[in-house]
């Protein structure tokens, strides 16, 4: 048992070390990584090239096959961007590096000022559009030099990875930019319920990224349309915003420029105990629907989103 804690230390500390070397290089560099790794994860290593193609055809059934696998493309270049973007954000201890590249920008934060005044309570429903792994910066995409919150009302909630070591480096990694202020907001999917609870008087902003496929220890499900197709939805975001009565907005991050996002918020509803959790669920899924028509290349069809 105590060798195996200590192999599972080296190999942390191991692993931490190469990432925060990787890291340390310039955008731009991973930037010109990123072809190649496009290169070999699509045409070497046909990484998900079925997954791909069938969500694709479903989702877009008036689309050609010329034109269902030119997105598929754009898609894998994209995916490979977010890979080096993650390691290069690991790199960001020190904020300002962070702000000098402008990799992310909110471009509508009065939504959430507005949002926080009527409600302790926010949840901010995102999805695997743009760069989700960017999130744990998200304090330092409000342009503003004076902000309504401060980084602890921030909570980002995650689905822990079932690799322990991995799961710590990469905790690290996606709050690089508030490790040194001793941030605690970033959270595991099953700590987040008690953590409501004991801040319900408290204003606190929950983000979720809430198009994954329901876990299978998920106890509620809701079965929802998207894209042309039925599938089961978590429900545990929007019910628990209806429960405390939040405000609930929807986010999209849309690529503008390689290397440079935009973030906006969109109002779902301004008290969630109005609306049922099945009602916020569609209304997310429909903005989101309505955004991947617009930049259908921008989501991680890679994954089983339909089941």
């Amino acid at each position: 048992m105590i060798c195996a804690i200590i192999v599972r230390k080296f190999t942390e500390i191991l692993l931490e070390g190469l990432m925060r070397a990787l890291a340390s290089l310039p955008l731009g560099f991973h930037y010109a990584c990123a072809g190649c790794i496009a290169w070999i994860v699509k045409d070497i290593v046909h990484y998900r090239r079925n997954e791909v193609m069938i969500n694709l055809s479903r989702s877009f059934p008036d689309k050609k096959y010329k034109e269902l696998s030119a997105i598929a493309d754009k898609f894998y270049k994209h995916f490979a961007n977010i890979i080096v973007e993650m390691v290069w954000f690991g790199g960001c201890r020190n904020p300002e590096r962070l702000r000098k590249q402008g990799i992310m920008t909110m471009t509508n934060p009065e939504v959430l000022d507005k949002a926080l005044e009527n409600s302790h309570g926010v949840l901010i429903m995102d999805s695997h559009c743009g760069n989700w792994e960017l999130l744990g910066g998200i304090y330092e995409y409000d342009p503003r030099p004076q902000r309504h919150y401060v980084i602890d009302d921030v909570v980002v909630v995650y689905k822990p990875l079932e690799n322990k070591v991995w799961n710590e480096v990469m905790r690290k990694n996606r709050c690089a930019p508030v490790l040194r202020q001793g941030y605690k907001g970033y959270l595991g999917s099953g700590e987040v319920m008690r953590y409501v609870i004991e801040h319900k008087n408290d204003r606190k902003i929950y983000i979720f990224l809430n198009d994954q496929y329901p876990y299978r220890i998920a106890r509620n499900r809701d079965r929802i349309t998207f894209m042309h197709q039925e599938t089961n939805a978590m429900e545990a975001a929007a019910s628990m915003a209806h429960k405390f009565g939040m405000d609930v907005l929807y986010m999209n991050i849309k690529p503008v420029a390689r290397g440079h996002y935009e973030m906006r918020l969109t109002p779902i509803c301004d008290d969630a105990s109005v609306m049922t959790p099945q009602q916020i669920n569609q209304e997310f899924f429909s903005l989101l629907e309505q955004d991947l028509n617009e930049v259908p290349w921008n989501y991680l069809w890679s994954h089983k989103r339909w089941k």
